[in-house]
């Protein structure tokens, strides 16, 4: 099974359980692995025997910003269902969701979650 990967995907979003959250939004960092067969790709280098990126990212942006979750966790399981529905090939996918500017005083880099979900599971 080959990886693509998608690493520090940046999308604006309202998710949060504080009001000004969801009034305000904030920068989300996503980084995304897929799970697939790409071994007809490496053999042929034609764009269609692959996962692409591009329109993932376009997916992604899409479900990640169709609407308002308190959690992150929800937010991460939208973007999972989305990658999984909308290619087939892919036969898992794990997010690692990031919130750089999460309201919590502390000094840190990000809050974040990590959720993978398989085909087979969705």
């Amino acid at each position: 099974m080959d990886t693509i990967q998608i690493k520090g995907l940046r999308i604006f979003a309202y998710h949060g359980v504080g009001p000004e959250e969801k009034r305000d939004g904030q920068p989300f960092v996503l980084d995304i692995a897929m799970k697939a067969d790409l071994s007809r790709a490496r053999r042929s280098d034609d764009l269609e025997d692959t996962v692409n990126y591009a329109a993932v990212v376009e997916a992604v942006r899409a479900a990640f910003t169709a609407q308002s979750y308190d959690l992150i966790e929800r937010a991460a399981q939208a973007v999972c269902d989305a990658v999984l529905e909308d290619f087939p090939p892919v036969q898992e996918v794990q997010v690692l969701l990031k919130k750089p500017e999460a309201p919590v005083s502390a000094e840190f880099d990000y809050m974040a979650v990590g959720v993978t979900q398989r085909r087979e599971e969705a």
